[in-house]
């Protein structure tokens, strides 16, 4: 059985794009996390030590966004779905990378990439 565990709209401030006025300027990133784990435990136990502590994840989560610039968007939402599955307990994460004011000729209100990734299993 899998749970999902969401926190959206994390507003992080980083450096990263194609463009070198991206890297010197920096620009807002929104992202959203859903994470599957099994919540029974914690649930049982009424122990935060028994789930995924969410208040830490999100710090820890800025803290990849607001770190080492990266060209694609791709490459940073890599980089946070690692961050979520150093959790034991985080069976998959589904990151979704918002890019609001990423420079596009047009009027346009969001660009996003979501990425789902699984817990590699050993043999």
């Amino acid at each position: 059985m899998t749970d999902e565990l969401a926190v959206t709209g994390i507003e992080c401030f980083g450096h990263h794009g194609v463009f070198a006025f991206e890297r010197r300027e920096g620009q807002i990133f929104v992202i959203d996390l859903v994470l599957g784990l099994d919540t029974t435990p914690a649930a049982r136990s009424d122990d935060l030590r028994e789930t995924v502590d969410y208040g830490s994840l999100v710090t820890s989560v800025k803290a990849a966004v607001e770190s080492d610039p990266v060209d694609l968007i791709e490459t940073l939402a890599q980089r946070i779905a690692d961050v979520c599955l150093t959790d034991g307990r985080v069976e998959w994460a589904r990151v979704t990378v918002h890019k609001p004011d990423a420079p596009i000729e047009a009027t346009f209100s969001d660009v996003a990439l979501t990425i789902t990734r699984k817990r590699m299993t050993t043999p």
